[in-house]
């Protein structure tokens, strides 16, 4: 058989063999460092046996393939240091994830001091250095082995699984677990590891389900690389808007009022509405936007002429009973039917196109209790959203143009390069999901596909990620954890017209049905918040600020003419406060700098005899005395022209 590998280099052999004999026949080094293998791009395990020709990498640490193989191993290792130190523990499931792997187990909650102990049996465990070896069983001696070990999780897993499969399990030493694979060779390869913390977790992630214990860790090939990944986590723990949100007094929640409904202090609420503001000025001042007010809910009827009744009531928070009521509402989960009918409201020709629609727009989802997550994850939130009703020979330009308010939205805001981009497509082996057939959805993603390399847009594209009517341009950006979450969707809707029997009336007087373009130029704004949250600290631009400048006076006998300045400030709608407290001036300034307030005006004997202002900022530190004008000039075309300082001063 001819093997041909990575460098394109050619190996023949006689017999069948094992990509990890393939590897050491490569090299010792090779064998030693590999961690799995790609045949024909499908990522297998080392002890794989090939016999016939193909395509092989090897992957080390250093591929993404292999890292994961890598940290699947670590979660074996934690499993089994688990069933050593807590024999009454059940396994559930231990995958790699991103950035690094977890196990679930049936056990009381997990100490700091249970994972350190764990961590030192790890050690034990990998220095050991036992084989990982792989073999399989048929399904119903696979049930009876896990069931004589007493791992009910396993079981189900297990019988889920159709008959006549034979079932893959690997053993370490006296630990077995269920698994397909890949794996390192032996536990010694897991040579820098971290158990990072633990939480709980709904089994299959359902909150019907049992409540588990989830131990998450990270591993890499080698120790400065880890060192390094916790350094990142403890910067991330410390730009993380759950916390620094708070601590900043920016949000709030609270048991009673329920998970995933923040509450904004006057501080969050005033950001909220600079961003808000912002955003309608731009769409209907620059943009050619029309502004719409719609409900909050409205009759199943309305859903169930757009589709979201039959495809998304789960998402939706239900207000009755179809069974026992004569009307059954639901809060709305998008604006998107409301807004059709504003269209509807008169008769529109092809010269009233395209007709754009936007609404600052509140809206519901249902979101399972284990995806809440400070800002990012809620159930009640606030949208930029809109509607383009447009003729098809449209679609190109008015797809264009959401894309570069999206883009002129992200470079405001300092955003631009912490995104990707990606074109979310539909799932063909789950055509019962969308509305459309292979035509409709071929033609639109193809449109959108068109737009992105006409755009030079880096993309990726993802099968499933569609909307049920029509295709998407999600623009996507990770919290400091890693996580990715969609911040502004753009979507092409070639099909939804018809439900509600939009039209508009072209240059012959016949009726023809429009398309829509869903999108938004911001996104959602509690998210938008977090994300500015962990990009700047809690160090946000001057205009976003909902405290821009804190005068100071140095003693009591300054504080008139402190009021002076504070009043100058106000009246060019600067967000200004006064701390005429009797502390020492020292005090104050580092107060303020703790609250990452952008400026601080010092005033005292020298700048009330001559009008003038000290001025501290968080950019430069001491920028000196200036007149009030001068400052005020400065400050308000900062703020008109949404300017992003760099930071130079780095003390606190």
């Amino acid at each position: 058989m001819k093997i041909i590998l990575k460098d394109g280099s050619v190996r023949e052999y006689k017999e069948s063999k094992s990509i990890y004999d393939i590897a050491l026949d490569i090299s010792e080094g090779l064998a030693r460092a590999a961690c799995c293998g790609k045949v024909n791009g499908e990522v297998m395990d080392l002890r794989t046996v090939l016999d016939q020709d193909c395509e092989l990498g090897i992957c080390t640490a250093a591929d993404k393939e292999g890292l994961a193989a890598l940290r699947h191993t670590a979660s074996h290792v934690l499993a089994q240091a688990v069933k050593h130190l807590f024999p009454d523990a059940k396994m559930a499931i231990g995958p790699s994830i991103e950035e690094g792997f977890y196990y679930d187990f049936d056990h009381d909650p997990f100490t700091r001091e249970d994972l350190d102990s764990l961590e030192a049996e790890m050690k034990k465990i990998i220095k050991a250095g036992e084989k990982l070896e792989k073999f399989t069983l048929p399904r119903e001696e696979a049930i009876k082995f896990m069931k004589e070990r007493n791992e009910p999780y396993k079981v189900e897993l297990i019988e889920e699984l159709p008959e006549g499969e034979e079932i893959s399990f690997y053993r370490q030493g006296e630990f077995v677990d269920l698994c397909a694979g890949p794996h390192l060779m032996s536990t010694k390869g897991v040579k820098a590891f971290k158990l990072t913390s633990s939480s709980m977790a709904y089994w299959r992630g359902d909150s019907n389900k049992a409540r588990l214990q989830r131990i998450y860790g990270t591993a890499y090939n080698k120790k400065d690389e880890l060192a390094q990944h916790l350094q990142r986590m403890e910067e991330a723990k410390r730009r993380d808007h759950n916390k620094l949100g708070r601590e900043m007094e920016l949000f709030t929640t609270v048991d009673v009022i329920g998970q995933g409904l923040p509450l904004f202090t006057p501080k969050g609420t005033k950001m909220i509405m600079k961003l808000q503001r912002w955003i309608e000025d731009l769409e209907d001042k620059e943009w050619g936007y029309v502004r719409t007010r719609t409900p909050l809910m409205a009759k199943s009827d309305l859903y169930k002429i757009s589709g979201h009744w039959d495809h998304y009531k789960d998402g939706m928070f239900i207000l009755g009973d179809e069974e026992k009521d004569k009307e059954v509402f639901a809060l709305r989960p998008m604006t998107c039917p409301f807004q059709y009918y504003v269209y509807k409201n008169t008769q529109k020709s092809y010269r009233d196109l395209p007709y754009r629609m936007s609404e600052t727009s509140t809206i519901f989802r249902s979101e399972d209790s284990g995806e809440m997550h400070g800002l990012t994850r809620v159930r009640q939130f606030t949208i930029s959203e809109g509607h383009l009703v447009i003729r098809p020979d449209q679609a190109e330009e008015e797809l264009k143009g959401c894309l570069d308010l999206a883009y002129y939205v992200l470079q405001t805001l300092g955003l631009q390069d912490d995104v990707t981009y990606r074109l979310s497509k539909w799932d063909p082996e789950n055509k019962e999901k969308y509305l459309g057939d292979d035509e409709y959805w071929n033609k639109t993603q193809d449109a959108l596909r068109e737009v992105l390399r006409e755009k030079g847009v880096i993309f990726e594209e993802a099968d499933g990620e569609a909307a049920f009517y029509g295709p998407k341009i999600d623009i996507q950006a990770r919290n400091v954890y890693g996580k990715e979450d969609t911040m502004i969707t753009i979507q092409l809707d070639c099909a939804i017209a018809e439900n509600f029997d939009m039209y508009y009336v072209d240059q012959h007087g016949e009726k023809v049905r429009p398309y829509i373009i869903h999108r938004t130029s911001m996104g959602c704004y509690e998210r938008t918040l977090a994300w500015l949250i962990e990009k700047y600290a809690g160090k946000f631009p001057t205009w976003l600020c909902p405290e821009q400048v804190r005068v100071l006076p140095i003693s009591d006998k300054y504080e008139d003419y402190a009021k002076k300045v504070l009043e100058e400030l106000r009246a060019k709608d600067i967000d200004a406060a006064l701390d005429n407290r009797s502390e020492k001036i020292g005090f104050k300034i580092r107060e303020a700098r703790l609250e990452r307030v952008p400026y601080m005006l010092v005033v005292g004997q020298q700048e009330e005899e001559q009008g003038l202002v000290s001025v501290r900022s968080r950019f430069a530190g001491d920028e000196g005395q200036k007149p009030i004008s001068d400052f005020l000039e400065q400050i308000c075309e900062e703020i008109r022209t949404k300017a992003i300082r760099k930071e130079e001063a780095q003390e606190e």
